[in-house]
């Protein structure tokens, strides 16, 4: 059988996998797939996730079901050191000839995913830069900026009078190919940019080249901020390179824009988040119905295009599910209205924190709300703070990873369990589902570290930020939740700053207080047990001075506690080393003023 040829020109890519570093190994075929794109050769040897996501289509998962049938697929070998936790990942046995770098890219990442953007050289660089212009959607759309190019505005100068869009392109030669890629684009900017911008700016210029070159088209929607004022247009012309004055349009594409126009503040949020991104060239096709919305028409005079975009079925709203009588009874929460309040909380706030002394159920409460509202748990992701926990732990950095086959050890951009839920919550389809994210113990890491400009994120979720390590481009997604737990009666921890306190709802949950108040003696009442413990807590808590310092129910929640001798073992080991801490060097005999004789000769 004859071996598939390699399209000439082209190097490896690699795609790593998230959390252990696996990755995957292929290149580029001359022939073409079914869908008119290279195929793409998987390397044997390569790692895939053996996890297949909801999202994963039909086809891809035959793929790799028949795969794994006949031993193309087996299962990876545990790698020293790796961490019990980690996903299971099946190993290539031999080449594989997949019908695109995107049906590669979903054998490996078990979800459908973009092979030209997924799949990387050494570099860095995405396949895509290596292909001429492929498939794409039938209309885009996209942001192009002129209010300031070089100090000039050529959207209030230029482009509404004359009815078109440019990018300056000063510093390049003559373009000969109709259709350059963005390897060649690369070529062009490293020499005749060389010494007038950064490596950083060339990048952004190459990406910025391409897009207006090649993945714009007649009849895709553009749109432009100009005097706090976006203007929406259809692109009417193939783009076109010629002489400007002070070469500030070198490269137009013309365009019809529309007479009215919308003020910036009155966008809706989804939109104004995708028009805050700095760059000159912004794809906004993920939000073409907001603008189809703005212009209240549908922007073509292609009968097929107008039926396909008529078709498009209608966006789902996000919400969460109203409360029930059913959660309501699993958490014993008596009063239903408690639990409509923390709906609205996050519905309003996005973010929100249960405060509280130990043993108050935060965890518990934080996780059971979550899956309620999400959906299940695969919609949930738990990590917990401590004080060693940093940005590259949470978000994402460089961590060093083993190369399997030459044992050598490389540092590499890894995603951490923000990055992954919040890439998961943006995911097409997946917009209208919330997420949630658990912070178990929020207040014991420094969390201006943690964060970085995250932080800036929690109180602006409407914008986007450039992020420290990978330079993209990021904004929270609207369907993502933060829920904190904080133990008040950590004194290890400093008190939480105004900066935190702005950026989250806080709720207290004390034994105090409803709804964790009457907790304890509902659920002895379900387990048709004694009501003394839930006196004796009472009695507990009324001794306890420091609300902060008072003992929670779910102490007295476990089996355990109910066999022989289980609640004095309890109390013993449990509870009075919680205030011996509470009252140290104070000279109180703790056992005599907190133990359970003492508590029932006062409530017997």
């Amino acid at each position: 059988m004859p071996q598939p040829d390699r399209l000439p020109g082209t190097p490896e890519f690699r795609i790593k996998l998230p959390q252990d570093g696996a990755e995957a190994r292929g290149c580029l075929l001359t022939q073409f797939g079914g869908n008119g794109t290279n195929k793409f050769l998987l390397r044997e040897g390569s790692l895939v996730t053996a996890e297949e996501w909801p999202g994963l289509g039909r086809h891809a998962r035959r793929f790799r079901a028949e795969l794994r049938a006949d031993g193309a697929l087996v299962d990876a070998p545990a790698a020293p050191g790796r961490p019990q936790d980690a996903p299971a990942r099946w190993t290539v046995t031999r080449d594989i000839e997949c019908n695109s770098s995107s049906a590669a890219a979903a054998l490996v990442y078990g979800y459908d995913a973009s092979g030209p953007e997924s799949w990387r050289t050494a570099e860095g660089h995405p396949l895509g830069d290596y292909l001429s212009t492929g498939w794409r959607a039938p209309r885009k759309a996209w942001l192009v900026r002129g209010s300031n190019v070089s100090g000039h505005n050529l959207v209030r100068r230029l482009w509404l009078e004359e009815g078109f869009v440019s990018l300056a392109g000063a510093h390049l030669p003559q373009l000969e190919e109709a259709d350059p890629t963005k390897s060649a684009l690369r070529r062009f900017v490293e020499e005749g940019y060389e010494g007038a911008a950064s490596y950083h700016q060339k990048q952004g210029l190459v990406d910025e080249l391409h897009a207006f070159l090649t993945q714009m088209r007649v009849g895709d929607t553009v749109a432009t901020i100009g005097d706090g004022r976006l203007h929406i247009g259809r692109i009417t012309g193939e783009a076109v390179q010629t002489t400007s004055p002070g070469g500030l349009s070198n490269l137009r594409r013309s365009v019809t824009w529309r007479a009215d126009s919308h003020a910036y503040d009155e966008l809706p949020g989804e939109l104004r988040q995708k028009l805050s991104v700095q760059h000159d060239v912004v794809d906004l096709t993920g939000v073409l119905d907001a603008l189809d919305g703005l212009t209240g028409q549908v922007d073509s005079t292609d009968e097929t295009e107008v039926a396909e975009t008529l078709e498009r079925p209608t966006l789902k709203e996000l919400t969460l599910p109203e409360i029930n009588g059913v959660l309501a009874a699993g958490l014993l929460v008596h009063d239903r209205a408690w639990l409509e309040e923390m709906r609205e909380l996050l519905l309003d706030e996005k973010q929100m924190v249960f405060y509280g002394p130990p043993g108050t159920g935060k965890t518990y409460l934080a996780m059971e709300l979550a899956e309620y509202f999400g959906g299940g748990p695969e919609q949930v992701k738990i990590v917990q703070f401590h004080p060693s926990y940093a940005y590259e732990d949470f978000f994402e950095g460089f961590r060093p990873v083993e190369d399997p086959e030459t044992r050598e050890v490389a540092f590499r951009l890894t995603a951490g369990p923000l990055r992954e839920l919040a890439d998961l919550a943006s995911r097409e389809g997946n917009r209208h589902v919330p997420h949630f994210l658990i912070i178990d113990e929020i207040n014991r890491a420094n969390l201006a570290r943690v964060f970085g400009e995250l932080y800036f994120l929690l109180e602006y979720r409407r914008k986007s930020v450039r992020l420290t390590y990978s330079g993209d481009d990021f904004g929270l997604p609207p369907n993502l939740f933060v829920i904190g737990t904080m133990n008040t009666a950590d004194r290890s921890i400093a008190l939480v700053d105004a900066a935190m306190r702005r950026r989250f709802a806080f709720v207290e949950l004390s034994p105090r207080t409803e709804p964790t108040a009457g907790l304890l003696a509902r659920w002895l009442k379900r387990e048709g047990r004694d009501l003394e413990p839930a006196r004796l807590l009472d009695a507990l808590n009324a001794r306890i001075e420091d609300a902060d310092f008072a003992i929670g129910p779910s102490y007295l929640m476990k089996p355990g506690v109910y066999r022989d001798g289980g609640l004095e073992r309890t109390w013993r080991t449990k509870i009075l080393p919680l205030l011996e801490e509470h009252h140290y060097g104070e000279g109180i005999d703790v056992a005599a003023r907190y133990g359970l004789d003492a508590l029932r000769e006062q409530h017997p």
